[in-house]
């Protein structure tokens, strides 16, 4: 059985970067999970190729695309089969700095029980549009959770507490595509876990590459948010009380 960390990357349709992240992560020493979201030919046979020789590489493989939530929550349950305490998320197109795996570790390490997210430190690469409308998610998730403890629930670099986190897979709704790295923040804070965050670098993808669907996934994340007000309403007692308990220990 094994009690450290590994690297979830879900995949869909990056086959000119995802060589350069494992191999960036691998150096970091650590393992890898990736989970083949149902990808065209060339990028399935470059993810076949990293697994060879590679015992520390695993590969779960999706035969139809569902969405970037789905292939997380799939690899962290898979993470979870193989014995791993805690994982951690990163994109496959280059976002995200794999430099910054130590730090994420290390925060991880000092708060085992909490989920440790990334916030984002653009360059000039992110689109103007893009960037502000992040901020509609992020009002409407301290809306929803009634704190601002989450002050970017969108960057997808992240580390988990495997058991508590697969429990709330199994238990509650999490949505399957662009929505789940909001929601499941959401639904962590309602039933008291901590997320604490970190300032990172993210650059947007070398080859271009976006899977954001335009009017489909902010239909969904629209849905989500719609969703996740009226189960904080349902919430709005007991949430109030924690606010207070923990403004009480903090005084």
């Amino acid at each position: 059985m094994k009690t450290g960390f590994c690297v979830v990357i879900p995949v869909y349709n990056h086959p000119d970067t995802i060589a350069d992240t494992v191999a960036e992560v691998r150096s970091a020493g650590f393992p890898v999970i990736l989970v083949d979201d149902g990808s065209e030919p060339v990028c399935a046979g470059v993810l076949d190729r990293l697994t060879e020789g590679d015992e520390a590489v695993h590969l779960r493989r999706l035969q139809v695309n569902g969405g970037k939530g789905r292939a997380v929550k799939s690899g962290l349950l898979m993470a979870r089969e193989l014995g791993f305490a805690h994982a951690l998320q990163i994109d496959a197109d280059g976002q995200h700095d794999p430099q910054d795996i130590p730090r994420l570790v290390r925060l991880s390490r000092q708060h085992p029980d909490a989920i440790i997210s990334g916030m984002p430190a653009y360059d000039d690469s992110v689109p103007r549009v893009r960037y502000y409308s992040r901020y509609l998610t992020h009002v409407w998730v301290w809306i929803n959770t009634l704190s601002l403890e989450v002050r970017d629930s969108m960057c997808g670099f992240r580390a988990y507490p495997l058991q508590p986190v697969c429990e709330l897979i199994g238990r509650e709704y999490l949505g399957d595509r662009m929505d789940f790295d909001t929601e499941v923040l959401v639904r962590w804070v309602w039933q008291g876990g901590r997320v604490f965050q970190f300032s990172t670098r993210v650059r947007y993808p070398r080859d271009g590459i976006s899977h954001f669907r335009g009017f489909e996934d902010n239909w969904l994340i629209t849905r989500m948010h719609t969703r996740l007000f009226f189960g904080m309403l349902r919430r709005l007692p007991r949430l109030l009380a924690r606010r207070l308990r923990r403004r009480e220990v903090s005084s």
